[in-house]
């Protein structure tokens, strides 16, 4: 069997590279979908964690400011 032409080479390489290409490509969307969901998983708890802070916030409104008064309030 003859050795390949320079230009066979560079054909076979070329393919290579295309089909490495395109796993690369795949890879990327695959990614970018994890990032997607993450990003999305990110914000709903973000969105949670300011309406747990909300919900404190209005807890310790309702407690007493001074603390003698809390100790003067029959139980």
């Amino acid at each position: 069997m003859p050795a390949p032409s320079r230009i066979d080479q560079i054909a076979e390489r070329v393919e290579r590279l295309l089909v490495r290409h395109e796993e690369v490509q795949r890879t990327n969307a695959l990614l970018q979908d994890q990032v997607n969901a993450l990003t999305r998983e990110r914000d709903a708890l973000k969105s949670r964690l300011a309406a747990a802070r909300t919900r404190l916030d209005a807890l310790l409104e309702q407690l007493p400011a001074d603390p003698s008064q809390d100790a003067s309030t029959p139980r």
